[in-house]
């Protein structure tokens, strides 16, 4: 990664981090999409009763609670595991074309 890259990732991952701080502060109390999909839809009744729980339902982690710090929590696992998803990708990209070149 050369040095231009290197700050612009740094600085996406510095965005990311500070929008994930503040949303719980800013976002709206309105259900999104997919939760009035999921509440109009009922997907317990579509799937069963002992469906599959997402790890961080509503959003938060709620080993810490409701309140805004296990938001902050939820989003900061979640732009950590894009980013090394995203970092894991770009390598074995960058290994492929060193190998086909």
């Amino acid at each position: 990664m050369n040095r231009s890259t290197k700050g612009i990732v740094i600085g996406g991952l510095a965005v990311a981090l500070i929008i994930g701080v503040l949303s719980p502060f800013i976002a709206s109390q309105n259900p999104d999409g997919i939760t009035a999909t999921a509440k109009h839809l009922n997907p317990k009744v579509l799937i069963g009763p002992n469906y599959w729980h997402a790890p961080f339902d509503n959003y938060l982690v709620h080993q810490l609670g409701n309140g805004p710090v296990a938001g902050i929590a939820a989003l900061m696992i979640g732009v950590f595991m894009v980013f090394g998803l995203v970092l894991g990708i770009t390598e074995i990209i960058k290994r492929r074309k060193k190998t086909d070149s």
